[in-house]
């Protein structure tokens, strides 16, 4: 058995960790800071064929094997944050979508999940763009802007409604990374960004915040952001990711209760002949 099939074996069948019935209030609030301006005070049109040009879902498109693999991918990760059975974990709407090294599809994956969770019929998506040294979901998604995650952690006199932005796709919102702050780690790791965060995850009830982070093994952003996150989900590319950088990413990860594996770029999957992109998983507390 392969290193990565003992630690979804792993994953799968550990406890899980309830958090109580009650959900806490942020300690400070961003929406008051706010209430003169409405979040997603501006709108950008995404450029959908353009997309599916580069095989990332979008809706109303076409049926495809993209589409109804991260439709597999995604429903573990809504029954954790939202599960009928109401079983509830801290956070478990933050979800963080990482990889061992840059190269192995993590944006790839973390767009096509937010393009698949903005499909569901009762949830909105906050799509974060935290690889702020590498950041691509601006220029993937044909969409310009100057300000983001970065300037709202060090400006203080910013608010989310200056930085986020509400997308032509329903339901999808994005926050960029910002500009380039060579205290990106600090920033990611204070205070204002625990706040920030608590206040993301508890505003919308129906709403999922998912994460596109830098590889976990060549910064240390990523080990930062895992922290505050309820749910990550680790891109693994299938014959090229060792192992022992597997086993070292995950050591990395054991602060949060679920981590989900994802098995990338996949030759065959679902018995579709042609597709270059599958998945695998396991969940639990790693």
């Amino acid at each position: 058995m392969s290193l990565i099939e003992k630690a979804a074996e792993k994953l799968t069948h550990s406890a899980p960790v309830p958090t109580g019935t009650g959900v806490p209030a942020p300690a400070v609030s961003f929406e008051a800071q706010s209430a003169t301006a409405p979040e997603n005070a501006w709108q950008a049109k995404v450029d959908l064929a353009r997309l599916r040009g580069l095989n990332i879902i979008t809706p109303n498109g076409d049926y495809s094997a993209t589409a109804e693999e991260f439709r597999m991918v995604k429903r573990p990760l809504l029954n954790n944050a939202f599960g009928a059975e109401g079983q509830k974990f801290k956070n478990a709407n933050l979800i963080m979508v990482t990889s061992c090294f840059p190269g192995e599809g993590k944006s790839f994956c973390t767009l096509n999940l937010a393009m698949s969770f903005a499909m569901e019929m009762d949830r909105t998506v906050l799509l974060v763009d935290a690889d702020v040294s590498k950041p691509t979901m601006l220029n993937v998604l044909g969409i310009e802007a100057e300000k983001g995650l970065l300037d709202l952690l060090e400006d203080k006199d910013l608010n989310p409604a200056d930085v986020l932005i509400k997308t032509s796709v329903p339901n999808l919102t994005l926050l960029p990374a910002g500009r380039r702050n060579a205290n990106a780690t600090e920033l990611l790791a204070s205070e204002t960004m625990a706040r920030l965060l608590d206040d993301l995850a508890h505003r919308y009830p129906d709403r999922v915040i998912l994460f596109d982070s830098p590889p976990l093994l060549v910064t240390t952003e990523s080990s930062v952001l895992s922290t505050h996150m309820g749910q990550i989900v680790m891109v693994i590319e299938a014959g090229k990711t060792p192992q022992p950088a597997i086993k070292a990413a995950l050591g990395m990860l054991s602060s949060c209760a679920y981590v989900g594996l994802l098995l990338n770029k996949t030759q065959t999957h679902l018995g579709f002949d042609k597709y270059g992109y599958g998945y695998g998983y396991g969940y639990g507390r790693s």
